[in-house]
């Protein structure tokens, strides 16, 4: 009589479920391996595949995540563009000049925004007066008109391009510094350098076709006319300068003398701007009263070789 219970598998079966884990684990590292070496493309393809819209979580992440510092500057932009007065009037960015009619304002803002410096204009009851300092056409014992010369003509003459039948007459009148503050110049080349500065940017203007020819005038002053004394590179810096006047049509007449008296006076310093070199301005009445036109606008310049 046989007993119950007992198999007759010898107890085999654990053999079945090692089996399955070594094939496990066998397909487990084929897939790392498989894994180690995909196709970027294919698995982009497999991976997009499993989400219905195409994305997979990071890109909608990062779709729906705010650009903050987009975002920031757009608010600074929209900040700057509708700041206002209480008004309601927009305000004019910090050291701009602000628009105006004014031949002497259109000016002096031109030259502002293109970043030109050392500059002073004036407007007075019936004229314009445009001084540009040192190294702003010339180099040093030189009349050829530098690249940057042209430049600011090219701006200048833009702006009073519509101008021709509101003006009578345009003096440009050329300066020279002495070289030794002890000893005058060679009269024939200081004369000659002067003149032919002014004839220069005479010429200049000329040829741009925005003002009559009969309207021009060149003048060469020479060393004769200093503003400041000529012992200090600064000095001789204010020294070395072109000057335009611009007068207006059916202006009253009045001699040369009359125009620089009011300058050197300084009669009209609410209407006169002096440009920085750091791209401010300022007005020369709030430079005070006896600082004269290049006293307010001289700024520290490198000394210049000459004339």
């Amino acid at each position: 009589m046989k007993k119950k219970g007992g198999g007759e598998d010898g107890g085999g079966n654990w053999m079945d479920t090692y089996g399955d884990l070594v094939t496990l684990l066998l397909t487990f590292f084929v897939l790392l391996y498989s894994m180690s070496s995909v196709d970027s493309k294919k698995w982009d393809i497999f991976v997009r595949s499993i989400y219905p819209d195409g994305k997979t979580p990071s890109e909608k992440a990062a779709s729906q995540t705010p650009l903050i510092v987009d975002s920031e500057a757009e608010k600074a932009d929209e900040t700057t563009e509708t700041q206002a007065d209480p008004a309601g009037d927009p305000v004019a960015p910090e050291n701009e000049i602000p628009d105006s009619e004014d031949l002497y304002i259109q000016i002096a803002a031109a030259l502002q925004q293109a970043g030109v410096s050392d500059v002073t204009v004036t407007g007075g009851e019936d004229y314009t007066f445009v001084v540009f300092k040192d190294k702003a056409f010339f180099g040093g014992d030189s009349s050829v008109l530098t690249d940057q010369g042209k430049h600011i003509l090219d701006i200048f003459c833009d702006t009073i391009k519509d101008s021709n039948d509101a003006i009578s007459q345009m003096n440009i009148m050329g300066h020279t510094a002495k070289a030794n503050p002890n000893q005058d110049n060679s009269v024939r080349g200081d004369r000659m350098l002067s003149g032919m500065r002014a004839s220069e940017v005479c010429i200049y203007i000329q040829e741009k076709g925005i003002v009559d020819p009969d309207k021009l005038v060149s003048i060469g002053f020479g060393q004769y006319r200093p503003l400041e004394p000529n012992d200090t590179p600064e000095g001789r810096a204010s020294n070395r300068r072109v000057e335009i006047l611009i007068i207006d049509k059916d202006a009253k007449e009045r001699s040369i003398e009359d125009y620089y008296k009011e300058i050197q006076d300084n009669i009209n310093g609410d209407t006169t701007v002096i440009l920085r070199e750091d791209g401010s301005y300022a007005n020369q009445a709030a430079q005070g009263a006896d600082a004269g036109v290049v006293d307010g606008a001289a700024p520290a310049v490198e000394p210049v070789p000459g004339n």
